[in-house]
């Protein structure tokens, strides 16, 4: 049974990348596809006699510990040490991975385990591999310093580097951080003092004014009562002063609660652990229903009882206000009161009609706001990171929409949707960011590749190399390839050898002629010294022939009979 997309997914995907697409897995193996063939093309000369159907199988071995890198940053960097010391041409492969895992991970003493294990592992398998991969001479030691310079090169060098970039990413996102409190903390600082001075204004007010309109209204109270029997007019007057006087009371109540800080309420309707609830709502729709405005209430949702106080009162504030409005400029009109909550965000929606024309005076305007109230319930609920809209219907009417989140954003405003004019630059910048990252990794993937080739062909001028023709520098056993390079096959000591050589081993499949190293002794003898290396069925040496020939010397030619020397015959 194939598996699910959804476990690919968490099998590609790092620490905190929730989901990380399956296509872009497929790029990156894509990608370290292409690595391994220039690294393949670039050190051809190695001559690896590894199979293909080994070398097919373990390419693609890496190429899935190059994807799953983040998801398992050990088994991804040990897997390709392993593959590395036995195939050169993963070098490219795992400086990629190598600089992803130490780059990601922030326990130092792991980042220093893991590179010294990925590094013993590389020289290890490469002192065990490299002298059946790379036959003619190749030995342990070279094959111990190969891998110690692919693993410096390639995962060493890239895992430095990453660890720097690691530190620095880490080191930027808590100065971010560091500046995001402190933002925060100065915007609750003059949050704070605008708040104490809203309270000390209101404190002001409400015992000046306060005190003052209380006079007026206890002596409004007593005149009253002193023109009950004197004057019935005068104790109208009267009446309707001290009805003014607790109606200016009133409203200064109402307006040092707006002066109050946001995080408690002041006056006579001072906000509770109820208000914003479902409860408070009903008597809220209840009251205006009561003073005859035909309301209906529509809750969608769990109570409110459980969210924070800034987004009960909120709703409050929003409901409150529009049942007000609508007392005030569309007397008799019917409103709809609609709250729906959910886990993410609460809805408050507040509509009416148009009301009815007066029959008294229908030529009458209606009466005109200022609209201070709507910019404050705005301004209170993008404060919790929310939008409110509000205006005319395209039927009638009048309507008032506030959405906000359940947990209100510690950040303040939320963003509008619109990026405006500086979103262009914001998506140009991020590109110019993304383009310049791809340049910069592309230069260290070259710089890495340089380095490790000049690494290899340093590792190769370095390996002790025998004398041209030295005797003991052939023996049995020695590979074809490596008797070749050794010693010239000449066809003219071929030729020379022909019909007059020893008889070859039994299981020899071809033989190579060369020039013996003691041909002067030969030649002092009249002889031509000659070397034969024959091989067997698996091209290794299994005999060396020395032997000599007689040289062809050329006769003189015949005297003429005209030579002087020699007179006529």
């Amino acid at each position: 049974m194939p598996p699910h997309p959804a476990s690919l997914t968490r099998l590609f995907a790092g620490p905190g990348e929730n989901g990380r697409r399956l296509w872009r897995a497929v790029a990156e193996a894509t990608g370290g596809g292409v690595l391994f063939l220039l690294t393949f093309w670039a050190m051809t000369g190695l001559r690896h006699q590894l199979p293909h159907r080994y070398l097919i199988p373990l390419t693609l071995l890496a190429l899935a510990l190059l994807v799953i890198r983040r998801r398992f940053p050990a088994t991804a960097l040990l897997g390709l040490a392993v593959l590395l010391g036995a195939i050169p041409f993963h070098g490219l492969v795992a400086a990629v991975t190598s600089y992803t895992v130490t780059r990601q991970l922030t326990d130092p003493r792991r980042r220093v385990l893991l590179l010294l294990g990925a590094t013993a592992l590389t020289t290890a398998v490469s002192a065990a591999v490299t002298p059946s991969t790379l036959p003619g001479g190749y030995g342990t030691g070279y094959g111990a310093a190969l891998g110690l310079v692919l693993a410096a090169t390639t995962v060493v060098v890239p895992g430095l580097v990453g660890i720097s970039a690691g530190q620095q990413d880490r080191l930027v996102t808590a100065l971010r951080e560091r500046t995001a409190a402190a933002e925060e903390a100065r915007r609750l600082a003059d949050d704070a003092g605008r708040s104490e001075e809203r309270t000390r204004i209101a404190a002001e007010m409400h015992d000046l004014v306060g005190h003052r309109l209380s006079l007026i209204s206890l002596h409004t109270g007593g005149l009253e009562l002193a023109l009950r029997d004197q004057d019935p007019k005068l104790q109208e007057s009267a009446a309707q002063a001290r009805r003014a006087t607790r109606d200016a009371m009133y409203e200064l109540r109402q307006v040092l609660g707006v002066l109050g800080p946001f995080s408690r309420d002041t006056g006579t309707e001072a906000l509770t652990d109820a208000t914003g609830t479902r409860a408070d709502i009903t008597a809220l729709v209840a009251e205006s229903a009561g003073a005859g405005l035909p309301v209906a209430l529509d809750w969608d949702g769990p109570d409110l009882d459980t969210r924070e106080a800034q987004v009960r009162r909120a709703v409050h504030r929003v409901v409150r206000e529009s049942l007000t409005n609508v007392h005030t400029y569309a007397t008799g009109a019917a409103v709809t009161v609609a709250v729906t909550h959910t886990p993410g965000e609460v809805r408050v929606g507040v509509r009416n009609e148009a009301p009815a024309p007066p029959s008294a005076e229908p030529s009458a305007e209606p009466a005109s706001g200022t609209g201070r109230g709507l910019t404050g319930l705005r301004e209170r609920v993008e404060l919790l990171g929310g939008r409110l809209d509000a205006g005319p219907r395209p039927e009638g009417g009048f309507r008032v929409d506030a959405v906000m989140p359940a947990v209100p954003d510690p950040a303040g405003r939320r963003s509008a949707p619109d990026s405006g004019p500086g979103g262009g630059s914001t998506a140009l910048s991020g590109i110019q960011h993304r383009l310049g990252s791809v340049i910069t990794a592309l230069l260290g993937l070259a710089g890495v590749a340089v380095t490790m080739m000049l690494g290899v062909i340093l590792v190769e001028q370095a390996r002790p190399r025998p004398e041209y023709g030295e005797p003991e520098a052939i023996h049995l056993g020695t590979p074809k390839s490596r008797v070749q390079e050794l010693a010239y096959d000449d066809d003219v000591v071929r030729a020379a050898a022909a019909d007059r050589e020893p008889a070859r081993p039994a299981d020899a499949t071809s033989c190579l002629y060369a020039l013996a190293d003691d041909g002067d002794a030969h030649a002092a003898r009249g002889r031509f010294g000659i070397a034969r290396y024959c091989f067997g069925p698996d091209d290794t040496l299994i005999g060396i022939d020395t032997f000599s020939v007689p040289m062809v010397v050329e006769p003189s030619a015949p005297a003429s009979p005209t030579d002087p020397t020699g007179g006529t015959p």
